[in-house]
């Protein structure tokens, strides 16, 4: 790269108060936080890719807080009192996500989320939605935040079903949309957002934060916040979060498509919605976990043959199709599921391993970490 001007010095590179590496959803919701608790901070957000990817921008647009049988799991995983926890910051971040923006500006739509589950006795079933319930209720504000809905299989179409469990309060939204609002809102409000550009490596100089980059040319920090998720080890490698891919197909237009909503299986390993009149669906990852568990953004044979498998046979059976897009995202998991949200030292912080939940969870996350790193 050419030679920086005194312009570019002192404007776009000057030194800032708080770099913010990563410019997807956990980035700019912290990068929002910071000036709200601190409107004078200088913040400058840098990202290597021309728009941020990873996850943010290649996910399948679910508002949701997690499925009856993926909650199920997760307690026998973490405890009742995490996963509640957790659940809790779903929740917010999407009534957050909603005030924020509203509807309309990022194609937000209520159509509620529905679970398809092929065993379970009915009464194991309703015990377990009775449980829930009454475990959710503070948190969601609903008598009935599951619902078994079996009415509903035959109407939808789908085949093999047994039961159908809806959850009335989850969404879906358009990710590129809210990724395109949350930055034109962190850049109304004096946020410098930087493409093109990946921090390396850091060290510490006089007090302050040298970052260098791929290019000549090193920046300046007071503090940094890592928020790259799945590639945070990258600069920060005794963090426990892995990447692990994602994959997504959709279809072509389908004339008479039976269901509007979100639509989980699985324990959330599959997951679909419609997209207008098209069909989104992506997961399958538990069927080539070590295939899957990697940073290559590409597709694969084996879990697209089992996305479309599982289409024809279960989603939409006798149905006339043709797949017009398919893609892959990276998200970040690790041994638990809550995300790392602390200090690594006085002068770096790190808000990352999403676990898939990345759209609920980073409104909240970025409010976490702003709190931590302002004291207000």
């Amino acid at each position: 790269m050419a030679e920086l001007s005194v312009w570019e010095k002192e404007s776009f590179f000057e030194p800032a108060d708080i770099i913010i590496a990563g410019s997807g959803l956990v980035g700019l919701w912290s990068a929002y936080h910071l000036k709200k608790h601190a409107p004078k901070l200088s913040i400058t957000v840098v990202d290597r890719g021309i728009i941020p990817t990873g996850a943010s921008t290649r996910n399948a647009g679910f508002a949701c807080f997690g499925s009856l049988t993926e909650l199920m799991a997760n307690r026998e995983e973490m405890g009742e009192d995490q996963l509640l926890q957790l659940v809790e910051w779903r929740y917010k971040g999407i009534k957050r996500i909603k005030k924020t923006f509203g509807h309309k500006s990022i194609d937000y739509q209520r159509n509620g989320g529905f679970e398809l589950l092929t065993s379970f006795d009915n009464n194991d079933l309703r015990s377990h939605i009775d449980e829930f319930n009454r475990l959710l209720k503070n948190i969601t504000g609903h008598q009935k935040t599951f619902r078994l809905q079996n009415e509903q299989i035959a109407p939808f179409g789908f085949a093999g079903i047994r039961h159908l469990v809806e959850s009335r309060a989850e969404g879906q939204l358009h990710s590129g949309k809210l990724c395109q609002a949350l930055l034109r809102l962190v850049q109304s409000m004096g946020v410098t957002v930087l493409n093109g550009i990946e921090i390396t490596s850091y060290e510490k100089v006089h007090g302050h934060l040298l970052l260098h980059t791929q290019h000549g040319f090193p920046l300046m920090a007071s503090q940094l916040l890592v928020a790259t998720n799945a590639f945070a080890r990258q600069l920060l490698p005794q963090l426990d979060v892995s990447p692990a891919r994602g994959q997504v197909l959709v279809t072509s237009p389908i004339e008479g498509l039976p269901f509007k909503g979100t639509f989980h299986f699985d324990e959330g390993f599959y997951y679909f919605r419609n997209l207008g009149n098209r069909v989104l669906l992506g997961g399958a990852r538990n069927k080539a976990l070590e295939e899957e568990n990697t940073p290559e953004m590409v597709i694969t044979d084996t879990i697209q043959q089992e996305l479309q498998r599982f289409l024809s046979e279960t989603v939409i059976p006798g149905r006339h199709y043709t797949i017009e897009h398919r893609w892959s995202g990276i998200m970040g998991m690790g041994g638990e599921k809550m995300p790392i949200v602390r200090a690594v030292n006085d002068h770096v912080f790190c808000a990352v391993r999403m676990s898939g939940m990345g759209v609920a969870l980073a409104p909240v996350v970025g409010e976490q970490i702003a709190v931590m790193m302002t004291g207000l």
